[in-house]
């Protein structure tokens, strides 16, 4: 056990927000629950959203259309930017076009069970009530999603699940949502009532009289430091991936407006459980600054394998059947090579340990399309998967239309985040989190095609609801810019600004990102054990030291500076990346894509320990991080074993 001395035990939370009742009829208990604001009187309210990806640039565009004033921010350039864009494969949603047996119910099963039952089962439940109303919003914004000769919505299978309920354009469903997001959005940008700043970036809530009230942020191009103000705060910006380094996310995406309103009061929630995705393109040396995923839906048709003699050095084709080893097929007859992500990273991690690999340091996995190309032929699968094929070649130099793809596991979405109640708001009153900023619906691993259902349910669906009860009960006096409270978090900005800039080190922010990196990923990776977490929580520190003693920062703040950019972010990481460890150590059990190697069954599946963790652990900060834990109770899908068999 670890010793107490390390973090306190705080008061256990909970949600209140949930109603009771039958889990069917809790959304709509809530929202008619719910108080409202006059039409008339929202032109009144700020809201400040921050992030214009799939959750906050649905969020900014509804908000907008109610009637309130939004003021939205994104760091990139344009809000058709956002990371959403690298979305690939499709949306799950329970609509049942192929009356293979889905349903609201089974896909809230599906959900709750893939999280390793870690996740509430009334968020979850709501998440898959709505996801039908997502599809239909889609498609009246013209997004172009596949179809069958017939002119229906055509749909495929994602991990985890044993029926057809994924929506997808192609292997560009993530760009095509953003786009019907951001016509939504550019319309109320046009109209008025949407104030975008981009090329901005958060660096601060403001936090008056114990409500979210505004955030600090600093122009990109100028580096000039302001404030905006508000009466409720939403942020919509991403997870945290990027601790370490290498990871499928976009090299920008970072956490520092989730990590500086965790430290101004926002409880985070089971940082250690990040998912790792079993379809990416592998590394192929030091020079890389990120991965590049293949979309979970090239495994509906190509088939994963690895040379069932180690070390065999032929090329795939020369490899006959008898002498392949399709692991997946083998091991999970049920589901073969559409098991969920956790189960298949492990799989492929295993395979390679035991020297099974392909490619340069045996560090990969085959993954074939040969009996798909021989089955539906050539025009079909292009159909289907061209764009990813394609892709894959321009980064490779290989032809996956005649020798398979090389995949390997990769960091590339994190379950946990912000603690949030039923409401989608923070412990911090006015602070609302949504899509994968928060923690709230996938438990330890989130199913394939979920991100995309999720931000898209809290910022048109679930959040328009929820915000409103929040401004309907009003007590919001007017913040002065004068007021002690917003000028400590600009004087506190500005100070660790002029901080990084006068510090004159001799090492980059790439480098000690980097090496953070690799450190996060040896001991907090696929796998984890208690010797490794705490050799690693003693090295984070003295990093962290070193970072702030040797950081080199060229230019000055008054200027387009990325290095600026980079240092403020990887020191945000650097901070992060110890809670992480710490909620990994003491989290002792192995569920969904927090593997703790002492916890593992003799066939080595997760072991999960209901009695002593089946609850949310819900960090405050401190000088000792503070744990607060959320019971969960499962009344619906009774926790068990998984089994992909």
């Amino acid at each position: 056990m670890l010793d107490y001395t390390d973090y306190t035990v705080g008061e256990p939370i909970a949600d209140d927000r949930a109603p009771g009742g039958p889990i069917e009829g809790r959304w709509a208990a809530r929202q008619f629950s719910a108080k409202l604001v006059n039409p008339a009187n929202r032109r009144r309210h700020r809201v400040i959203v921050v992030g214009t990806g799939l959750a906050g640039g649905s969020a900014g565009a509804t908000l907008a259309e109610q009637g309130y004033h939004v003021v939205q921010f994104c760091f990139q350039d344009s809000p058709r930017r956002a990371h959403s864009v690298a979305a690939q494969g499709g949306i799950n949603a329970a609509k049942n076009y192929r009356n293979d047996g889905d349903s609201v119910y089974r896909l809230f099963h599906d959900t709750v069970k893939g999280g390793d039952f870690r996740s509430r089962e009334s968020n979850v439940y709501r998440l898959a009530e709505v996801s039908a109303q997502i599809i239909d919003q889609a498609v009246a914004q013209g997004v172009p999603f596949a179809r069958e000769y017939g002119g229906l919505l055509d749909t495929r299978s994602f991990g985890g699940v044993q029926v057809q309920r994924t929506f997808y354009a192609r292997g560009q469903t993530g760009q095509q949502l953003l786009l019907g997001a951001y016509q939504a959005l550019s319309r109320q940008i046009d109209a008025g009532h949407v104030e975008l700043h981009a090329r901005t970036e958060m660096l601060d809530l403001v936090v008056v009289d114990g409500r979210a009230r505004g955030i600090v942020a600093r122009d990109l191009v100028t580096g000039e430091v302001t404030t905006h103000l508000a009466d409720a705060v939403v942020l919509a910006s991403g997870g945290y991936g990027n601790v370490f380094y290498l990871s499928t996310n976009a090299k920008g995406s970072n956490a520092t407006a989730l990590w500086r309103a965790h430290k101004r009061g926002a409880y985070l929630a089971n940082p250690c459980f990040t998912q790792i995705h079993p379809t990416c393109i592998p590394r192929s040396g030091e020079h890389q600054s990120k991965l590049t995923l293949m979309s979970e839906s090239l495994r509906n048709d190509g088939r994963i394998w690895v040379p069932r003699q180690p070390g065999d050095p032929r090329p795939p084709g020369e490899i006959p059947e008898a002498e392949r080893d399709y692991y997946l097929e083998r091991s999970y007859p049920s589901f073969g090579n559409l098991v969920p992500r956790d189960i298949a990273s492990r799989a492929a991690k295993n395979v390679c340990d035991a020297g099974s690999g392909v490619g340069p340091g045996g560090l990969g996995v085959y993954l074939d399309f040969a009996d798909a190309l021989a089955r539906m032929g050539r025009p079909a699968v292009e159909a289907k998967y061209g764009n990813l094929f394609d892709m894959y070649q321009r980064i490779t130099a290989e032809d996956p239309y005649r020798v398979p793809m090389r995949i390997y596991p990769a960091i590339h979405y994190t379950m946990g985040g912000l603690w949030v109640d039923y409401d989608l708001q923070s412990t911090v009153p006015g602070l609302f989190v949504i899509g994968e900023a928060n923690f709230s619906d996938h438990g330890a691993n989130r199913l394939g095609a979920s991100a995309l259902m999720q931000g898209l349910a809290d910022g048109y669906f679930v959040l328009p609801s929820t915000l409103t009860d929040y401004l309907a009960r009003g007590g919001f006096a007017e913040v002065s810019p004068a007021d002690p409270a917003v000028t400590e978090a600009q004087t506190q900005v500005r100070a660790r600004i002029d901080r990084l800039l006068a510090a004159g080190g001799r090492r980059s922010a790439d480098s000690f990102h980097r090496e953070l990196g690799h450190l996060m990923w040896d001991s907090c990776g696929m796998s984890r054990n208690a010797e490794g977490l705490r050799q690693a929580l003693g090295r984070v520190p003295e990093l962290r030291a070193e970072f702030w003693r040797d950081i080199r920062v060229p230019g000055t703040g008054a200027e387009l500076n990325q290095e600026l950019e980079k240092a403020n972010r990887v020191a945000d990481f650097l901070e992060l990346a110890e809670l992480l460890l710490l909620d990994a150590l003491v989290r002792e059990e192995s569920c969904g894509g927090h593997f703790r190697e002492e916890f593992q069954t003799p066939d080595g599946e997760a072991r999960r320990e209901d009695e002593r963790f089946s609850h949310v652990a819900a960090w405050e900060y401190g000088e000792k991080p503070v744990l607060h834990r959320e019971e969960l109770t499962f009344e619906h899908v009774r926790p068990s074993t998984r089994s992909y068999t």
